[in-house]
């Protein structure tokens, strides 16, 4: 089953409880999906999204919910802050699941070694291949602190 259909499923499952809040989530996430679609379609004529997009607009998602809450718990808004947690489960629950701390370093260092990386000039290289091969499945922010450190 593709994500696109997981998410489906997923509304029209919220639809049939009556889960008002996942509905409105599934609902943000359908609006972004389009959003990128069509703006997919404007530049290079793609006609739909595969799953690796989907990841990327779903982390993208993530990243600006926690911006929000955070914002929000500056503010002392509790109650906002709290929705956009709860839009980021929602959210999270379709990407593929994290690293840990452990397996980021361990997956960093592979990479590492495999390109022969030992300066600082190799980050772009590392990143590159982070990218590749663990799209959604780290924090990308951290791995790059992480790199900058082991190459220093």
């Amino acid at each position: 089953m593709t994500l696109r259909d997981q998410m489906t499923h997923e509304l029209k499952a919220a639809m049939r409880a009556k889960d008002a809040e996942r509905l409105a989530t599934l609902r943000l996430i359908n609006a972004a999906i389009k959003d990128r679609e069509i703006a997919a379609r404007s530049d290079a004529k793609v006609q739909e999204l595969d799953d690796a997009d989907l990841i990327a607009v779903l982390t993208r998602m993530v990243k600006q919910r926690r911006d929000s809450a955070r914002a929000y718990e500056e503010a002392a808004r509790l109650d906002l802050a709290e929705k956009e947690l709860a839009e980021i489960a929602v959210i999270e629950s379709f990407l593929p699941r994290q690293l840990s701390q452990d397996e980021m370093e361990a997956a960093i260092d592979a990479v590492i070694a495999r390109l022969g990386a030992t300066s600082v000039r190799d980050i772009g290289k590392v990143m590159g291949a982070l990218k590749a091969e663990y799209a959604g499945q780290m924090d990308f922010g951290k791995a790059g602190a992480l790199i900058k450190t082991r190459l220093a």
